[in-house]
């Protein structure tokens, strides 16, 4: 993530300092209002960059899931993108208001010339302005919605659909108020290769056409409570569904109202179409899922996706493995998939952290798969006895493989834990979070 972002940021950075090495700057201009326009040129690249990447990467993009590490760091990647861009965004609209306070500091004078335009072009170009303002203040409003956890699912995934068009506003924006000298220079078709993929990204799911190739249908085959806030879903796919790996998600719907939310699938790929998810009781969607789901109902699943495979796994590294509530739904389908290929099983250490054993119903089978497996050591910890994982007792080696799937502050406990010893294992997260 952290690499395709500072990338880009960087190309977008030095296009924008090729223009300005080139610029000749008229007789007479401020360096004050120069540096405004350059900042004002800046910060929109910057902006109008970043979106379009994220605009792009919401289309789900499977070809990049090996590169940027599974689906789930797509959408991380996706996210931050769009904060950046929004942020980007505010500190142009603040640029732009500067000009107020440049005149009573330093006067009209010495003023960049603005271009001229006439007729439809002129007519566009303030068009293009207004809805880059009015696009900018709805922008904001949805990063605030978004990082507002609390604020309802249901509700920020129907708002989150006119992100499309709100970002058609501000390509027509950067478009139209783009120096004409940026389309003569390597500027100009940075921001045009840019606003194309971001188009194409907006277009697309204003149409449907995300993961439209990858949806299967079917039906609920079985509806069982193993704990009072879990639920497992056992689905039958008759059409559209080629299987998974174990360990990966998919996007589910059983209510087309609500939409589709990700799930990991919890079993492996036994080849006769039949999935299940553990389905934890963590929001207001999930909260009353258990109550409204039978037998036979209909259910659409778009996936499979993501890269927490265990055909990944090093052989020849020291595995070990680490599930946190939930998190340990990818690791059942491990578990059943190397019961069905015994001859792949690798030694491997899982640790499975639980509030409280007596009433978790992932641990009886957890117990009972590990129980054919004999290469595989099985270790819980119950913090409600005071038994709390901690990086001291995983002892870490050179040769170490931690795969990682629970609570992000119990991963960077462990991550800081186990550095602080001076190890370096390789570490595989899932980034299971798409808001």
């Amino acid at each position: 993530m952290k690499t395709l972002l500072g990338s880009l940021l960087a190309l977008v950075a030095l296009v924008w300092g090729w223009d300005v090495f080139n610029a000749v700057i008229p007789a007479g201009v401020h360096p004050w209002w120069f540096a405004r326009q350059e900042g004002l040129y800046l910060s929109g690249l910057l902006s109008i960059s970043l979106m379009s990447l994220a605009m792009f990467l919401a289309t789900r993009p499977v070809w990049l899931e090996a590169p940027l590490g599974g689906m789930d760091r797509i959408y991380r990647t996706h996210k931050w993108a769009g904060i950046l861009a929004t942020a980007f965004a505010a500190l142009h609209w603040l640029i732009e208001m500067s000009g107020d306070v440049l005149k009573s500091m330093i006067g009209r004078e010495g003023r960049v010339p603005k271009e001229k335009f006439i007729g439809m072009v002129e007519t566009l170009r303030h068009l293009g302005k207004d809805m880059g303002e009015w696009a900018i203040y709805l922008v904001l409003a949805m990063l605030v919605i978004t990082l507002w956890k609390k604020f309802p699912y249901r509700t920020w995934r129907l708002l989150h659909r006119v992100m499309p068009v709100l970002y058609l506003m501000l390509a027509f924006h950067a478009a139209m108020l783009a120096p004409l000298d940026y389309w003569r220079q390597p500027a100009g078709t940075l921001l045009a290769v840019l606003l194309a993929v971001g188009v194409y990204g907006a277009i697309r799911s204003l149409l449907g056409g995300i993961g439209r190739s990858r949806i299967a249908t079917g039906n609920i085959l079985a509806v069982e409570h193993p704990a009072a806030d879990i639920t497992t879903v056992r689905c039958h796919l008759a059409r559209g569904w080629h299987g998974h790996r174990a360990g990966q998600f998919a996007f589910v719907s059983f209510d087309d109202k609500e939409g589709a939310h990700p799930f990991t699938i919890a079993s492996a790929d036994r080849g006769d179409q039949t999935i299940t998810f553990q389905i934890k009781a963590l929001g207001d969607y999930t909260n009353v899922l258990a109550t409204r789901l039978q037998p036979g109902q209909a259910v659409t699943v778009e996936g499979p996706y993501g890269r927490f495979d265990i055909a990944r796994c090093n052989p020849r590294a020291r595995q070990i493995w680490i599930a946190g509530g939930i998190g340990v739904t990818p690791f059942l389908a491990w578990l059943e998939s190397l019961r069905l290929s015994p001859e792949i099983e690798p030694v491997a250490e899982l640790h499975y952290c639980t509030r409280d054993q007596a009433v978790d119903g992932f641990v009886p089978r957890l117990e009972a798969l590990c129980s054919t497996l004999p290469r595989i050591r099985l270790h819980i910890h119950d913090a409600g006895k005071g038994d709390l994982l901690k990086a001291e007792s995983l002892a870490v080696a050179k040769n170490t493989e931690i795969w990682f799937c629970g609570p992000s502050g119990l991963a960077d406990a462990l991550r800081n834990g186990i550095h602080a010893m001076g190890w370096q294992p390789r570490f595989h997260q899932e980034a299971f979070e798409m808001r």
